[in-house]
């Protein structure tokens, strides 16, 4: 079984800076697209980044300039790093992988990491 775990998350004031990181383990076959999707308080579920193997990135609208989505193959790991966060910021943040196990394609998700931009 597929495993993605998130760490990195906590409390920040505006204008500051986290790193967030989400390594994958368990049977893993072929790791193709990661990203990341974050869900506020009262909120839908959003996309916020991705990058493929190759390093190719995509970004919200809302994030642009401000945060860098990265990942280390060889660790099985992305990660999202944060710069001058914004109270809108504030969501739980969740990793998404896109992986082939075999010949069979499955999307998975980690349970999320709390982060919260707050004076």
């Amino acid at each position: 079984q597929v495993q993605l775990v998130e760490s990195g998350g906590g409390l920040v004031q505006p204008g500051g800076s986290l790193r967030l990181s989400c390594a994958a383990s368990g049977s893993i076959g072929s790791i193709d697209v990661m990203g990341w999707y974050r869900q506020g308080p009262g909120k839908q579920r959003e996309w916020v980044a991705n990058i493929t193997p190759g390093g190719r990135s995509n970004y919200a609208d809302s994030v642009k300039g401000r945060f860098t989505i990265s990942r280390d193959n060889s660790k099985d790991t992305v990660y999202l790093q944060m710069n001058s966060l914004k109270p809108e910021d504030t969501a739980v943040y969740y990793c998404n992988a896109l992986i082939m196990i075999g010949v069979v394609s499955q999307r998975y998700w980690g349970l999320g990491t709390q982060v919260t931009v707050s004076s």
